[in-house]
């Protein structure tokens, strides 16, 4: 049987002997202190190896299923989902006044590593949450913020980003899905989109669709 054993020593020496992270004047970098990190990569690794790597296999023998208009993911998925959701995983760098845990995004990034290695498949569920939210993050209004954020760093809701179109998936250039301002704020969508990960599923009970689409007075490509 294949097995995964998380590289936590190697990321412990990558922070603090290669990045010296707790000694940089970067906020929330002093409290990134050896037994702190060690503790968070080694708690990930665990559930990178004993939970989210045997469900790899899991997947390639199930894989999603659509029943009656409903997508089931594989056997073991939700059980992990939720295993996530109550260890703050996916809100691990994400500000404390909307539910997250407010580490360094480097923190994210190693313990990103060791899930995306276990299954990639799975991870893609919280990654593109997170995605989605760090875009609400950045460029939402307050109400937007407000009303996504706690729900998405939770994952309560889930998130996913839809970019590809029938006729393009890396030259988004040529993508023709248009948003028109409506009267109200909010904006008519017109276009089609396909291939959208973690598009549905049984995990959540909601999903945040984030479109990428052409405004009126764009620039071109």
């Amino acid at each position: 049987m294949p097995s995964y054993r998380a590289p936590a020593k190697d990321a412990q020496f990558i922070l603090h002997d290669v990045l010296k992270v707790s000694g940089q004047d970067i906020p929330g970098y002093s409290e990134l202190e050896p037994d702190f990190t060690g503790a968070v990569l080694e708690e990930a690794g665990k559930i990178a190896s004993e939970v989210l790597h045997p469900l790899n296999t899991v997947g390639d023998q199930e894989g999603c299923r659509l029943e009656n208009g409903v997508v089931y993911t594989p056997k073991g998925f939700l059980e992990a989902f939720e295993q996530g959701k109550e260890g703050g995983w996916t809100g691990l760098d994400m500000p404390e006044e909307f539910g997250g845990q407010n580490m360094p995004y480097v923190m994210g990034t190693a313990v990103g590593e060791f899930f995306s290695a276990a299954n990639q498949a799975f991870t893609m569920y919280q990654g593109l949450t997170h995605g989605a939210a760090s875009a609400i993050l950045a460029h939402g209004t307050d109400e937007q913020k407000a009303t996504y954020l706690p729900n998405m760093i939770s994952c309560q809701w889930t998130g996913t980003m839809n970019l590809t179109e029938p006729h393009c998936g890396t030259d988004l250039g040529l993508m023709r899905t248009k948003a028109e301002p409506q009267g109200d704020g909010s904006f008519k969508i017109s276009g089609q989109k396909i291939f959208i990960s973690s598009g549905d599923h049984d995990m959540a009970e909601n999903i945040v669709h984030l479109v990428l689409a052409k405004i009126p007075g764009g620039p071109e490509g």
